[in-house]
């Protein structure tokens, strides 16, 4: 899958949220091929929980309020697009749903691994954290 995250152009402040803040994924049945973001760096992240519509195979628009500025991606359609393996998932969903066929026949989730390291040098994204991948004084 190609990624989605040059056309996007995020301002750096964006970008660094969405790599650091402690998202929580889940692929929505009921909008296939939709993602929940939800934000669980907060006390109540029920409150800070937003769909993320996949089109084409990008995160192409978000219920938040910031992605409803027009100022260009929120951080979570952002989270969503430096998280390849989140991506996928979502597409295959949506394939699946619309009568097709998981490609190889792979419908297996597995570990979701995060590729965003590569996006800063400085800073971790909250899932590598996490799983132990990297460290926060890295």
């Amino acid at each position: 899958m190609t990624p989605v995250l040059p056309e996007f152009d995020p301002p750096t402040r964006v970008l660094k949220r969405a790599q650091y803040e402690a998202f929580a994924f889940e692929l929505l049945e009921g909008d296939v091929g939709d993602v929940r973001v939800r934000n669980e760096s907060y006390a109540d992240p029920t409150a800070h929980e937003y769909w993320v519509r996949i089109q084409d195979g990008v995160p192409d628009s978000c219920s938040c309020p910031a992605d409803a500025s027009g100022d260009g991606p929120c951080k979570h359609r952002v989270a969503v697009a430096i998280r390849p393996r989140i991506l996928e998932l979502a597409v295959q969903m949506r394939v699946v749903a619309d009568g097709g066929s998981p490609p190889n026949g792979d419908d297996d989730t597995g570990d979701l691994p995060c590729e965003c390291e590569q996006l800063s040098e400085a800073l971790p994204c909250w899932n590598c954290v996490d799983a132990g991948r990297r460290n926060l004084s890295e």
